[in-house]
């Protein structure tokens, strides 16, 4: 099987790719668990949780997020914040009935964009710019 590749040096940028892609999804989940985390109440009351869901979902968030940015654990937090990710498709599309694009942008397309990032962190195993331990 060969590739029909269109500019085949840019396949050596593969792993810088993935470790943008990674560090982008890092901050969105992690500055939405910070919030979760800093005012689980206000948050629960906007999303329509109880707060000791909202904080475990902030913990879930922030913890993902640090796997994602050090590669440890990395296909595992990605599974789970594919997980979220459509937890809230759920919330908006069924629940809140918000449409695709929703109003001000707000709709789920935007969790369908992250999900569709996670995955493609999941089945490449976000590169091979990680952390790694040696054991002696």
């Amino acid at each position: 099987m060969s590739l029909n590749v269109t500019f085949p040096q840019l396949l050596d940028l593969q792993d810088f790719a993935l470790l943008g892609l990674r560090l982008m999804v890092a901050i969105v989940f992690g500055a939405s668990g910070y919030f979760h985390l800093k005012d689980p109440i206000g948050r629960a009351k906007s999303i329509e949780l109880s707060p000791a869901l909202t904080a475990g979902l902030g913990a879930a968030e922030a913890v993902a997020s640090l796997a994602l940015v050090t590669g440890i654990l990395i296909q595992p937090a990605a599974l789970g914040l594919i997980l979220v990710s459509l937890g809230a498709i759920q919330k908006k599309a069924l629940t809140w009935k918000t449409g695709f694009w929703g109003e001000k942008a707000g709709g789920w397309h935007y969790d369908l964009m992250l999900m569709a990032m996670n995955l493609v962190i999941l089945s490449t195993a976000g590169g091979s710019l990680v952390i790694r331990f040696r054991v002696p």
